[in-house]
Formats: structure tokens, C-alpha cells, sequence
């Protein structure tokens, strides 16, 4: 069993059906019950903070997005130290907080990040897309 992590666009486009936006092989990956998926509590941060600022619109409200880990059985990642000390010695290749502790979630837990974000293929991570 593989363990993927989603980005949290890949998580939103996962769960309100916009699965359009989604690449053939993320879906796929997505799809496939013999793999393990994580959504990051960072990723839950992110969507309400770019909400109450205006820079995200959902048609969903969050209470749903929460729902929708054990629908589609998404298990939730918890912040812990070590992701943190990651940090300290990642290049910094981009400056985005939540992007960068998405990368060293995956990087100590060894999972592959489901992102079409390019910065992340800067750093030395498994990623698909």
C-alpha cells in the first residue's frame, strides 16, 4: 500500500466533483482503494484562511469538507514536531507556509505529494501529478 498526501487543491478538487482539473493519473491514484490517502491539517488551515479573506470560493461550506475525509476516506495528517524541524533545513526554493510544510510532511512521513503545483518539484520529494 502506497501512501499519497494531497495537496490541498488536489483535495478540494477531489471532493466537490471537479474532477476535471484532476490529471488522468491523480484521479487514478486517487481512485485505486489499495492506496492510502492523507490530506494535511495545514491544508484545512490554508482553506480557511484564503476563505476569510476572500482569496477562495468553495460551493461547499467547511463542515462538508471535513464529511468528505471519511467519504472518500481521506485520512487526516497531523502537524507534529518533526515536520517542523524539517523545515529549518529545506532550501527555500518558495516562501509559501503551507506548501512548504506539505513538503516536509511527505518528505519525513515518505509519502508522494498529489500536486500540479511546479514549485515542489524543486525540492527532493516524490511527486505526481
Amino acid at each position: 500500500m502506497k501512501k499519497y498526501l494531497l495537496d490541498t487543491h488536489t483535495f478540494i478538487w477531489t471532493v466537490i466533483d471537479d474532477n476535471d482539473k484532476l490529471s488522468r493519473k491523480a484521479k487514478n491514484i486517487i481512485r485505486d482503494v489499495d492506496n492510502e490517502l492523507f490530506i494535511s491539517t495545514i491544508s484545512f488551515w490554508e482553506i480557511a484562511i484564503k476563505k476569510n479573506i476572500g482569496k477562495l470560493e468553495l460551493n461547499v461550506d467547511f463542515d462538508e469538507l471535513i464529511k468528505q475525509l471519511k467519504i472518500n476516506k481521506i485520512n487526516l495528517l497531523n502537524i507534529n514536531l518533526k515536520h517542523i524541524k524539517q523545515i529549518i533545513n529545506m532550501p527555500l526554493h518558495h516562501r509559501d507556509p503551507f506548501d512548504r510544510m506539505l513538503i516536509s510532511q511527505a518528505k519525513i512521513e515518505n509519502m508522494v505529494i498529489i500536486t500540479r503545483d511546479k514549485h515542489f518539484h524543486k525540492y527532493d520529494i516524490n511527486i505526481l501529478w
